[in-house]
């Protein structure tokens, strides 16, 4: 019997899963961590004592549940895939030490000087035909900027810039590799035509000898070292694969892998990823390349989302409460709450925002509300926001020529059916929920299957997934929601103004 293991390293938890052949899993573990928001506008992780922290000890916990069953030897292990909250920027010197803290995706925000900086020097008519798509607070070619700017001893010593799964990538094999995926959401400096990092973008933003090698996601990269092997459990020489981003690892691990697919993830922000069928280029959206060749994407993300409802919940916690006793009473006070919270809107705009709008200024407000207000109303609202959102994406997905043909929903948010029946309501739009699933770590195992060549497509994951229902919209609701719909996007545009203004005042 042989076996491959995945690790997912997510915003604030981390899981690992060992799987066999036909994809049944043998042991799966997961890991709390904790965000840094340093400031106001960042946000980090600190890649040696989180993310390989969560590798050694997943690892070493996945090989001992294995052990468990007869015959089972860490040697049986045959590859190993890993993907990380993406992008990330993490700057290693030439022994591989991370020079800072790893700078993570959108939601950290904090490069948009660097961003106005490449658009006055390149144009942003330019920076989309060659990469797909303008510069926003995912793009990772703009955070590299940044430390050179801010930060110069940093990037003198800096050997490579590596995204999150590369950079763990590095650890277990000292290969210096980026997935193409991941690579896409390096604006400026890839080049999506070429498949390959620019050298007239580079000249912007650093040096090339500085990025690492692109690679496909399933290829295999390198073997784990010796001394990897001790930290981690492994078998030295066990295959390494180049890894992802966690939502395209979390949208092969649920099937959405045909065109027309489209995967909603419900984390700590929101990501959406569409199967299609070529290249494209829009102003709303990142279009990318997918894991494996001949594939695309269309993805977008919001910049908050899960966040928001933890943010909530710790407020009002009450005393003795856990969080997640905090999250069943917050829920049952909102399902006490009617379709549209009683007349309150909440724009979830907690940390600006990222497509379709992508308005880095952006900030979240409540708007009508009343003293009759409940905290059932206020959380209620929150739920409803997030769906706004997500049907503010659909629908330019829509306007693009993408019209999704099948949701499917994953993720932390997914236990929460209020929060879904609401989103499919809103959206009008059936969302397909996974029998079983292990998240972006299950995609990890499955690539990794992919690249020692237990199979031949990644469509046959089809044979790992099932499906247990579909969230149905609710006609009557539907009807209700679409007025509250107008309401947000003009509530938006009425106030965006605002919202500049208030954030130029609070920075002075």
């Amino acid at each position: 019997m042989s076996y491959v293991m995945g690790i997912d390293i997510g915003t604030y938890e981390s899981k690992g899963v060992l799987v066999d052949r036909e994809g049944r899993r043998v042991a799966y573990q997961s890991l709390p961590h904790s965000l840094e928001i340093p400031q106001h506008g960042w946000a980090e992780h600190d890649a040696e004592k989180t993310w390989w922290h969560a590798v050694k000890t997943l690892s070493k916990a996945l090989i001992a549940e294995g052990q468990k069953s007869a015959g089972f030897h860490a040697s049986l292990i045959e590859a190993v895939g890993i993907s990380t909250i993406g992008p990330a920027v993490v700057p290693i010197d030439h022994n591989g030490n991370a020079l800072r803290k790893a700078i993570l995706y959108g939601i950290d925000t904090r490069a948009s000087k660097e961003i106005d900086e490449l658009n006055q020097k390149i144009g942003p008519a330019e920076i989309l035909r060659k990469g797909g798509h303008y510069l926003s607070s995912q793009s990772a070619g703009a955070k590299i900027l940044w430390i050179r700017n801010q930060e110069p001893s940093v990037y003198d010593q800096t050997a490579c810039f590596l995204s999150g799964n590369g950079y763990l990538v590095y650890k277990l094999t000292k290969e210096r590799v980026i997935d193409a995926y991941t690579a896409c959401a390096f604006s400026p400096l890839f080049n999506l035509q070429k498949l390959d990092w620019d050298d007239e973008r580079c000249a912007y933003v650093t040096e090339r000898e500085k990025l690492p090698r692109i690679v496909w996601s399933h290829e295999i990269v390198g073997c784990v070292t010796p001394e990897a092997a001790e930290a981690t459990g492994l078998s030295a020489g066990t295959k390494v694969i180049a890894g992802t981003a966690d939502a395209m690892s979390e949208s092969i691990s649920v099937g959405a892998v045909n065109e027309g697919d489209m995967m909603i993830m419900y984390g700590s922000s929101t990501f959406f990823i569409q199967v299609i069928a070529e290249q494209t280029q829009t102003e709303k959206f990142w279009p990318s390349v997918h894991a494996v060749p001949n594939l695309h994407t269309l993805t977008g993300g919001t910049s908050t989302a899960g966040s928001i409802t933890r943010w909530f919940v710790d407020q009002w916690l009450q005393p003795g409460e856990s969080r997640d006793e905090g999250y069943t009473r917050l829920t049952r006070l909102a399902e006490q709450s009617k379709p549209g919270a009683n007349g309150l809107i909440m724009l979830p705009y907690f940390s600006g925002e990222r497509t379709p709008i992508h308005h880095l200024q952006a900030r979240g407000t409540w708007f009508g509300l009343t003293l009759k207000h409940t905290t059932g109303d206020l959380y209620r609202a929150i739920l409803e926001g997030i769906g706004y959102s997500i049907r503010h994406n659909i629908e330019e997905m829509r306007l693009a020529g993408y019209p999704p043909r099948k949701l499917v929903a994953i993720g932390g948010g997914t236990k929460n059916r209020l929060w879904l029946q609401a989103v499919s309501s809103i959206c009008s739009e059936g969302q397909y929920i996974p029998k079983v699933t292990y998240g972006a770590a299950y995609g990890d195992a499955f690539l990794a299957a992919l690249g020692l060549g237990w199979y031949d497509r990644l469509e046959e994951i089809e044979s790992w997934v099932e499906y247990t229902e579909v969230i149905l919209p609710q006609s009557k609701d539907a009807e209700i929601y679409e007025k509250y719909y107008r309401l947000y996007r003009e509530i938006y545009e009425q106030t965006k103004g605002s919202m500049d203004a208030l954030s130029s005042i609070s920075k002075d």
